[in-house]
């Protein structure tokens, strides 16, 4: 792979616009997949099935978060021997069936079968299309590109989320909002095939650019060692832990408070939304700030909303509630990915990004086991409480661990620099914040 020819080959959002245009629409089918059934299957497992205990209805999420997390180990790896393309497309062949196991599933064991292959899916094909769009864009547009990808992807799980609601609430919980997920994976097949062209020839035209040292092994220092690396996994893995509790318990809770399934299906839309579109913002941000502040501040702000949920009982306030746990999720998502391209060489890339996945994955089946375990013995919204301490521990560990790239100021000194406002100069920031994060 490391000896493709480059000479053709341009890197940035507008010299690749058109292929960048379509793997964003891609990643919004990806997003749909896992959004037609978010808002749903709390009610399917308690109201078709009969199952009551928290752990027992979480097990679907546990079964996902474990199969995605290992299917993202396996993508650096399938990436650069079966190539990015069809990594993407092998993706949504395993995604095809799914919603067909849901609609026909006899018992509950078929719907957690159902979710192991829909992991496997998101891992292999949100990985593709993360990792092409990284590839497109180059150096300077990296945050702006993940904040497109996690934009797009993460309003369609809001999106699919109230569609599928809406759809159980006129026509009950299955078939119906299943057929959705036929025609995105139809979709999803069809596009990547016929008009998506694969990205490792820019991987070779960057490398010959870059400056960043080769990892000397990329599990440990992705999971640990690397300070700014081990920082973003630890991070990842607190951030989805919390979003498998807002996706298993929230809409059972917000039943217990009295919410009508279109009610849950709007507040489950919510948070998704406002992460998606914050995303257009926040990642643009990474390029310009350093990434250790927007993970503190999305981090803090994570976990003050969802100790606020606990004790939350109106509409009104879970959707501002909601919307504020979604800004806080947008500052730190396209930042996850912006960082680990900035502290990694082309080549060491899409096994670093598959590493940090892994351990960020892994959060879904974590929160959903922790949660779980704690909502059963002591209630939901004691569980919720925990998992917000917990995200405020992450945040305050990344802020003491992480070191700022020279190029990027700390947020109050970019404000500083670009309203004017008398400081700290760009001179003094790169002598005295930066440190070595190796």
């Amino acid at each position: 792979m490391e000896t493709l020819k480059t000479s053709v080959v341009e890197l940035g959002l507008r010299k690749n616009w058109r292929q960048f245009t379509l793997l964003v629409v891609i990643n919004a089918f990806v997003g749909g997949m896992v959004g037609m059934e978010r808002s749903i299957l709390p009610q399917l497992a308690e109201g078709e099935f009969g199952i009551s205990a928290k752990t027992a209805i979480l097990s679907f999420i546990v079964a996902f978060g474990l199969a995605k997390a290992l299917a993202n180990l396996t993508t650096g790896i399938l990436a650069g021997r079966i190539g990015r393309k069809n990594l993407l497309l092998l993706g949504w062949v395993l995604g095809l069936p799914v919603p067909f196991l849901l609609m026909f599933a006899p018992s509950w064991g078929w719907v957690v079968a159902a979710n192991l292959l829909l992991g496997i899916h998101q891992g292999f094909s949100w990985s593709a299309t993360v990792v092409m769009k990284i590839d497109l864009a180059g150096e300077r547009d990296r945050g702006l590109a993940m904040g497109l990808n996690e934009f797009a992807g993460y309003l369609a799980v809001a999106a699919a989320a109230f569609v599928s609601a809406w759809i159980a609430g006129a026509y009950g919980l299955r078939p119906y909002p299943f057929y959705l997920g036929v025609g995105l994976s139809i979709a999803g097949i069809l596009s990547t095939l016929f008009l998506l062209r694969d990205t490792h020839a820019h991987v070779a035209a960057e490398a010959v650019q870059s400056k960043v040292k080769r990892l000397g092994n990329i599990f440990t220092d992705t999971t640990w060692r690397h300070r700014n690396l081990g920082s973003v996994t630890m991070t990842g893995l607190v951030n989805n832990l919390n979003d498998g509790m807002v996706w298993g318990l929230l809409p059972v809770f917000l039943v217990q408070k009295g919410m009508t399934l279109p009610e849950t299906g709007m507040l489950a839309a919510v948070y998704p939304a406002v992460w998606g579109i914050g995303q257009l913002f926040s990642g643009r941000l990474s390029d310009f700030i350093c990434k250790r502040d927007l993970l503190l501040w999305g981090m803090l702000l994570q976990g003050a909303t969802l100790i606020g949920l606990a004790f939350a009982g109106q509409f009104w306030m879970f959707a501002g509630l909601l919307a504020l746990l979604g800004w806080g999720t947008a500052m730190v998502y396209p930042t996850f990915l912006a960082s680990i391209a900035e502290n990694t060489h082309p080549f060491d890339r899409a096994k670093s990004l598959g590493v940090f996945r892994f351990w960020r994955d892994m959060g879904y089946a974590i929160g959903a086991l922790l949660t779980g375990i704690l909502a059963d013995a002591f209630g939901i919204p004691a569980s919720i409480v925990v998992v917000g301490v917990l995200t405020l521990a992450a945040g305050f560990g990344a802020n003491y661990r992480m070191r700022c790239h020279t190029d990027n100021p700390t947020f109050w000194i970019w404000l500083r620099q670009k309203w004017g406002v008398p400081g700290d100069s760009a001179g003094r920031l790169k002598k005295n914040h930066y440190q070595s994060p190796a």
